[in-house]
């Protein structure tokens, strides 16, 4: 059969890398923990998954017709997934410049690293960490040194009062406690 009827596609959809460039002129500031978590994910992605899919992918291409092998197919979408994920991870662990917040010399000031604890305006407290732009995950209430609300926390001291531009104006947080 000619190749004009299969389905198989032979070029290869190139995704581009997923936030590979850092904002214009931000240093790509990292805590020791975060750099390590990078490189985990790294090390399970080539030495766990990678292998894994290039397995079922040789396997699935030894079937025979590959236009609609499914395991054919998604496996190698798969693999440019996990290929484009490392290329990333490469590019900002090698860009990586840690600072560690536990030899930060002037705790009393809100520095990289700092878990702040604030009062926003309403009354509520709350406690973030200021890390990388990468290491930032919400949900364990860290946050990129490069936010609105860390931007602001930056420098202050505890008891100060600073403000952070939001969507919905201006906010006023007033630092309650910094530790390292």
């Amino acid at each position: 059969m000619s190749k004009a009827f299969t389905k198989e596609d032979d070029t290869e959809v190139e995704f581009e890398d997923e936030a590979a460039d850092l904002p214009g002129g931000v240093t790509n500031y990292m805590t020791p923990e975060g750099l390590q978590r990078l490189r985990d994910e790294f090390r399970h992605l080539q030495q766990d998954e990678r292998p894994k899919i290039v397995e079922t992918v040789a396997w699935a291409a030894g079937n025979g017709d590959r236009s609609e092998n499914g395991d054919y197919i998604y496996g190698k979408r798969r693999l440019r997934e996990i290929d484009r994920r490392m290329r990333f991870l490469l590019k900002r662990i090698e860009s990586a410049e840690v600072v560690d917040p536990k030899k930060q010399k002037d705790k009393s000031h809100v520095f990289f690293g700092a878990t702040v604890t604030y009062v926003h305006g309403e009354g509520d407290e709350k406690t973030v960490r200021i890390v990388g732009i990468d290491e930032a995950r919400t949900e364990f209430g860290e946050i990129s040194w490069i936010s609105p609300v860390a931007r602001a926390l930056l420098k202050a001291e505890e008891g100060d009062e600073v403000e952070v531009r939001t969507p919905k104006g201006i906010d006023r947080l007033e630092v309650v406690k910094i530790a390292y």
